[in-house]
C-alpha cells in the first residue's frame, strides 16, 4: 500500500466557507502547493516547473495559471508551483528528480497555506480596502502578482481575469484573513472607486 493511501484525506482550513456581499467570498482547497526555491534561469529548474505545472514560467512578479495547475513568481528565487491537492506527492517527486545534483529547494507548503477566491465586479475595490497595494488596473494588471499585507497578515495576490482575484495566506490567520474579507465585501460598505 503506498504512503498517499494511508493519509487521512486533506482537508481546507475553514471548510470551503462563503460569503456572497458586493464579491463571492470562497475559501478554496484543498490545494496542492509546492514551493520551488532555485536559480529561477536554470533551463533544468524551469523545465522541471513547467512539466509539472503544464504553464510557461511566469516572468517577474507573474502568475501562471490554467485551471488548477500554476506557478506563481514569489522572489527571484522562488516560484509556488500550484497543481490538485492528489497531485502533490507525485509532482514532489517528479521535481526532485528532475532537479537532482541542482541547487534547489522543492517543498510541500499545501497544508500551511489557505486560498481565497473573490469573484465579482468589486473585487480590485473589496482588496483596495485591506492591502496597501496599487489595486488599480494599472498598478496590478490581470496575471501579476503582489506579496503584500491584507490587514495585518502577509499574503499573496493575484487577479485571475478583471473580476477574479485568488489570496494566498498562511493556514493559522485563515479564520482571520476571511473575516476582513468578508467585512471588506460587506454589501453596504461599497466606496465606487474603480
Amino acid at each position: 500500500m503506498s504512503e498517499a493511501m494511508n493519509m487521512p484525506p486533506a482537508v481546507s482550513p475553514l471548510m470551503n466557507a462563503s460569503y456572497d456581499g458586493l464579491v463571492q467570498v470562497t475559501e478554496l482547497g484543498p490545494l496542492g502547493m509546492i514551493t520551488l526555491r532555485g536559480d529561477l534561469s536554470n533551463a533544468a529548474l524551469v523545465k522541471a516547473a513547467t512539466a509539472v505545472a503544464g504553464v510557461k514560467m511566469p516572468g517577474l512578479r507573474g502568475a501562471s495559471c490554467n485551471g488548477d495547475h500554476g506557478i506563481l513568481w514569489m522572489s527571484p528565487d522562488e516560484v509556488l508551483v500550484l497543481c490538485p491537492h492528489a497531485e502533490v506527492a507525485t509532482a514532489v517527486a517528479t521535481l526532485g528528480a528532475a532537479l537532482q545534483g541542482q541547487h534547489a529547494l522543492v517543498a510541500d507548503v499545501s497544508d500551511a497555506r489557505a486560498v481565497f477566491a473573490l469573484k465579482g465586479a468589486m473585487t480590485r475595490e473589496v482588496l483596495a480596502k485591506l492591502t496597501p497595494a496599487d489595486m488599480s488596473p494599472e498598478g496590478l494588471p490581470v496575471g501579476e502578482l503582489r506579496r503584500t499585507r491584507l490587514a495585518q497578515v502577509a499574503a499573496a495576490l493575484w487577479l485571475r481575469d478583471k473580476d477574479e482575484a485568488q489570496v494566498i495566506c498562511f493556514r493559522s490567520v485563515a479564520d482571520y484573513a476571511f473575516g476582513v474579507l468578508k467585512s471588506a465585501a460587506h454589501p453596504a460598505s461599497g466606496v465606487g472607486f474603480f
